[in-house]
């Protein structure tokens, strides 16, 4: 049988937790309807996507059973259930969905209990990989104590339910807080390019073996837009989002890519520009974007 060669994954590997994954994984968000509600216009191509990612050897995929809600964490389940030994899932509560496809926040107690279970039988696992505990709003982080909320988490640890636990849309303050009550494996906060505020934060947490997983880290809905980008790009003969995710793969050896999709051929696009070299020019320039 013709056996087909696929090149290692930019970027190499991370230990998450008591898992060695790839840092170049895939985020699952895209891959419901419009605004992430409801099921995908291509259900067989949502299929598709997910069994590519796995098949060009990405080891870490995010979701949350919010998006859509179910649709993704049911999409997984029905394409690559059972999972192979290798594949390290994370989802993330904290929020649910509204008929207007809002983002209500939802942390009492038994509100997080709820969608721990709920993601447990979405994705058909008996314990969660990792649970982040997202706080803030759309809007981004929000000052606050995450104790209650997150010792809710750390008690469901505790029960098998949940083997990793992290942080998502939090101050350095949020993080500081959850670590002196449970060990973290990861923080997840909106950071790229032009988004720079948790620079501090990332090397503080590389100092730690403490991964920084950015969202949004082409933009989000609103696409990166940067004249410095698009000269570096243009001189390197790539596409400005490819030359963004080369960069925070060059950022820091702790920061681990989740950029979403809901195409085979731009997964592929978005694997060879993360593997993109930079020089140390190339990079002293695209600095100075955020800065």
């Amino acid at each position: 049988m013709e056996t087909t060669f696929t090149p290692p994954l930019p970027g190499g590997t991370w230990t998450l937790g008591d898992s060695t994954v790839t840092r170049f994984g895939y985020g699952a968000m895209q891959l419901a309807g419009p605004w992430v509600m409801g099921p995908p216009a291509d259900h067989h191509g949502a299929l598709a996507v997910l069994r590519e990612a796995v098949g060009l050897g990405i080891t870490h995929i995010d979701t949350s059973d919010a998006y859509g809600p179910r649709v993704t964490n049911e999409l997984i389940r029905e394409a690559l259930h059972p999972y192979p030994e290798s594949l390290f899932i994370a989802t993330k509560v904290g929020a649910t969905r509204d008929a207007q496809g809002g983002w209500p926040t939802a942390r009492r107690p038994e509100d997080l209990r709820r969608q721990v279970h709920e993601n447990l039988d979405s994705l058909g696992v008996e314990a969660l990989h990792l649970v982040n505990m997202r706080m803030g709003d759309a809007q981004g982080p929000r000052p606050g104590s995450i104790a209650e909320a997150f010792e809710t988490l750390a008690g469901l640890q505790h029960d098998g339910l949940i083997r990793h636990l992290g942080v998502s849309n939090v101050t350095a303050e949020q993080v500081a807080e959850a670590r002196g009550i449970a060990p973290i494996v990861c923080v997840q906060n909106m950071y790229n390019l032009a988004h720079r505020h948790d620079d501090d934060l990332v090397d503080h947490l590389a100092a730690d073996d403490i991964a920084y997983v950015p969202f949004f880290p082409l933009g989000g809905f609103t696409p990166l837009q940067s004249e410095t980008l698009s000269q570096v790009a243009s001189r390197l003969k790539a596409t400005p989002m490819s030359v963004a995710l080369a960069w925070l793969m060059r950022r820091s050896p702790n920061i681990l890519l989740i950029p979403g999709t809901s195409s085979t051929a731009h997964l592929r696009e978005n694997i060879a520009g993360a593997g993109l070299s930079l020089s140390d020019e190339d990079v002293a320039e695209l600095d100075g974007i955020g800065h």
